[in-house]
C-alpha cells in the first residue's frame, strides 16, 4: 500500500466527523483566545506576587499547545495537506513559532523570542508579542465563523449599527485597559471618565489628551494607546471588507450607502481581498515610516537604548499615518529636542498626508498593477475619486501653508530660518487632520486659528484615517455652487457629472456637521463657563476644541485638561460621531428605510 492510498483510507474514515470536529475546535478556539486575552490583561494590568504571575504565564502558555493541536488536526482532516499548509502559510508560520517557543521553554525554561527581544533592549516588551498571537487567533476564529455563512445571515442589524458597535467595542476595551493600575503612574490607576476620554480619543484617532501621554502613562499604557489608534485607524477601512462579505449573504446594495467614508461603490464592490490588502499596505507604509524616523532621530532621544528608540519610531510612525497625533514627548513636537529636527517634521508630514489621502487614492496611485496598466496604456488616467482626493488635498495644503506663513511670519514663525518657516508652514497645514503641532497653537493668532477651523472642518479624504466632512464632500458642494453661479444644467467636476444622490449626501453631511458643531459649542458655553471667565480664554477656544474633536483632528489651544466632566462627555460624543460618520449615525438611528416610489407635484419658492 502506497502512502497516498493509506492517506486516502484515513481521510475516508475521518470524513464523517470532519465538520463536527472542526466546528467544535472553532468554538473552543474562540473561548480559549478570549480567556487568554483576559488573563493577559490581568497579568500586565495588575501587580502580582511571583507565584500568581507564574500561574498566569503558565495558563497563557497552555493555550499555545491547544493552537498547535488544532492546526495539526486540521491538517489530518485535509485531503491535500501540503496545499492546505501553503494556503494557510501565515498560520503555519505562527504555529512554527509556537513549536519553537514550546521546545525552548521545555529545554531552557525561557522563551526564545522573549530573550531575543530583550537582547534588543526591550526590557518590558518581551511578552507583548503573546498578545498579538492571542489576538490573532481570536480574530481568525471570528472570521472563520463569519465566513462559514452560519452566523452572518442571522444578524439582522443595519451595517451602520454593526460598524458603530465595532467602534464601541474597541473604545470599551481600551477604557478598561487604561484603568488598570499598571497602565499609568497615577496611584490606583486612571479614573473612569478620563480613561473613556483617552480611549475614545485614541480609538477615534483624534489625539486630544486630558493627561500628558509621555509621563502619565507607563510603557504598558503606551502600548495600549498604540494598539487603540492602530485598530481605530484601520477599523473604518477594513469594515468595508465586512460589507463586501455581507453582500454575499443577502444584505442589500442600498445599505452600503450608510457609510459615507468608504470607498466609492465601483472600487468597493470590485475589491477582492480588500481586508488583507489594506492591512498589508498600511503596515508597509508604517514600517517604512518607522525606519525613516529611526534614521533621523539624531540626538533627539538622548541616551535612549536601541529598544526604546525603535519603540518610539514605531509609535510615532503609526500615530502619524493614522492621523492620531499622540506623541511620547512632553509638548509634542514642540519639545526642545525636536523643534528644529526638520527631517522628523517632513517624515511626519508625509505620513500624515498619505494617511489622510485615503487607501483608494493610494491604491490607484501606487499599486504596481495600476502603474503597469497606465504604462502599457498611456491614455488611462487615475480615477475620478483619486483626482478629488489628491488635487483637493494638495490644494488645501497649499492654501493652509501660504496662509500660515503670511499670517504667522511675525508671530510663531519669527526667528526661524527660511527653510524652517517653510517646513513649519507645510507641516501645520498638512496636519490639519491630526493633532501634531510644531508651534504652540494657543500662541497662534486668531486669523490663523480661524483658517485652521476651516481646514479642520473640511478634513481628510474618504477611505482615510482622517475626519472632517471630507474633501469629496467639499468638492461636490463647491462644484454645485459653481454650477449655480454659472447657470449650468448639471454639476460637473473633472469632466464628470455628479449624480443627484451624491449631491444630496454631500449637503446632508455638511448640514449634520454644522448642526453638530453648533449644538456642541452651545452646550460647552454652559458647561465650561469657568474657562470663559479666564482672562486669556474665550469662545474661540471652545469653538476650536469642538471642531477639532468633531473633525477628529486633535489640535488644541490648551484647554483640554481644563474641561469639566460634562465638557469631556460632550467632546467624547463629538469625537465618536465625527469618527464613525454623521450619515452612519443618522442611518443607524433611522432604522430600516422603506422605499416610497411617490413623486408629489413640484413646488417653487424664492431662495436667497
Amino acid at each position: 500500500m502506497t502512502i497516498n492510498e493509506f492517506r486516502e483510507r484515513i481521510n475516508v474514515v475521518l470524513y464523517n466527523s470532519k465538520d463536527r470536529v472542526i466546528s467544535t475546535l472553532r468554538i473552543l478556539n474562540l473561548f480559549v483566545s478570549a480567556s487568554a486575552l483576559v488573563v493577559l490583561a490581568s497579568y500586565y494590568g495588575f501587580h502580582h506576587e511571583s507565584e500568581t504571575a507564574e500561574l498566569l504565564v503558565t495558563l497563557v502558555k497552555s493555550t499555545f499547545f491547544f493552537y498547535v493541536i488544532q492546526y495539526v488536526t486540521k491538517i489530518l482532516y485535509e485531503f491535500h495537506p501540503i496545499q492546505f499548509i501553503r494556503k494557510t502559510w501565515f498560520e503555519a508560520l505562527v504555529m512554527s513559532i509556537l513549536v519553537v517557543e514550546g521546545l525552548s521553554d521545555l529545554l531552557t525554561g525561557q522563551l526564545f523570542i522573549g530573550r531575543f527581544i530583550q537582547s534588543l533592549g526591550f526590557d518590558s516588551i518581551s511578552g507583548f508579542y503573546t498578545i498579538f498571537i492571542q489576538g490573532y487567533f481570536f480574530t481568525v476564529v471570528v472570521a472563520e465563523l463569519v465566513r462559514g455563512g452560519r452566523i452572518l445571515p442571522r444578524i439582522r442589524l443595519n451595517p451602520a449599527v454593526i460598524f458603530i458597535i465595532s467602534f464601541l467595542g474597541i473604545i470599551t476595551a481600551g477604557t478598561v485597559l487604561l484603568m488598570l493600575p499598571e497602565m499609568t503612574t497615577a496611584k490606583g490607576g486612571m479614573n473612569a471618565l478620563d480613561a473613556l476620554f483617552t480611549s475614545t480619543s485614541a480609538s477615534c484617532v483624534t489625539g486630544l489628551m486630558v493627561e500628558d501621554a509621555s509621563h502619565f502613562f507607563t510603557f504598558k499604557g503606551h502600548v495600549v494607546l498604540l494598539l487603540l489608534f492602530q485598530l481605530g485607524g484601520l477599523n473604518l477601512i477594513t469594515f468595508g471588507s465586512f460589507l463586501v462579505l455581507a453582500s454575499r449573504f443577502g444584505l442589500g446594495i442600498r445599505q452600503h450607502d450608510v457609510i459615507e467614508d468608504f470607498v466609492n461603490r465601483d472600487n468597493f464592490n470590485a475589491s477582492s481581498g480588500l481586508l488583507g490588502k489594506v492591512i498589508a499596505w498600511c503596515i508597509g507604509i508604517e514600517l517604512v515610516g518607522a525606519v525613516a524616523v529611526q534614521l533621523c532621530w539624531g540626538s533627539s532621544l538622548g541616551n535612549f537604548g536601541l529598544g526604546k528608540q525603535i519603540f518610539y519610531s514605531v509609535f510615532h510612525a503609526i500615530s502619524a499615518f493614522n492621523n492620531a497625533g499622540i506623541t511620547l514627548f512632553k509638548g509634542g513636537l514642540t519639545h526642545g529636542s525636536l523643534v528644529e529636527n526638520w527631517a522628523i517634521h517632513w517624515i511626519v508630514t508625509l505620513l500624515v498626508f498619505f494617511g489622510a489621502l485615503g487607501m483608494v487614492a493610494i491604491f490607484d496611485l501606487f499599486d504596481p498593477s495600476r502603474l503597469r496598466e497606465r504604462m502599457a496604456q498611456p491614455w488611462k488616467r487615475i480615477g475620478f475619486a483619486t483626482k478629488v482626493a489628491l488635487y483637493f488635498s494638495l490644494g488645501l495644503v497649499f492654501f493652509g501653508a501660504v496662509s500660515f506663513w503670511f499670517l504667522e511670519k511675525d508671530g510663531t514663525l519669527a526667528g526661524m530660518s527660511v527653510f524652517g518657516q517653510l517646513t513649519t508652514s507645510v507641516f501645520q497645514s498638512t496636519t490639519r487632520t491630526s493633532g501634531f503641532n510644531t508651534v504652540n497653537i494657543g500662541a497662534v493668532g486668531i486669523p490663523m486659528q480661524f483658517i485652521f477651523l476651516i481646514l479642520m472642518f473640511i478634513g481628510a479624504s474618504s477611505s482615510s484615517t482622517g475626519g472632517g466632512i471630507k474633501t469629496s464632500t467639499f468638492a461636490v458642494v463647491l462644484a454645485d455652487v459653481w454650477r449655480t453661479i454659472r447657470g449650468l444644467d448639471h454639476v460637473q467636476l473633472f469632466q464628470r457629472t455628479i449624480p443627484d444622490i451624491l449631491r444630496s449626501r454631500a449637503y446632508s453631511v455638511l448640514l449634520f456637521f454644522i448642526v453638530g458643531n453648533t449644538l456642541s459649542v452651545f452646550l460647552l458655553t454652559m458647561t465650561e463657563s469657568h474657562i470663559l471667565e479666564m482672562p486669556d480664554r474665550g469662545v474661540m477656544d471652545l469653538l476650536f476644541e469642538e471642531v477639532s474633536a468633531f473633525g477628529t483632528v486633535g489640535l488644541s489651544t490648551g484647554i483640554t485638561p481644563m474641561l469639566s466632566p460634562w465638557g469631556k462627555l460632550i467632546l467624547i460624543l463629538s469625537m465618536f460621531i465625527g469618527r464613525v460618520g454623521t450619515l452612519t449615525v443618522a442611518f443607524a438611528l433611522g432604522g430600516r428605510l422603506k422605499g416610497r416610489h411617490i413623486k408629489y407635484p413640484e413646488g417653487h419658492t424664492m431662495v436667497g
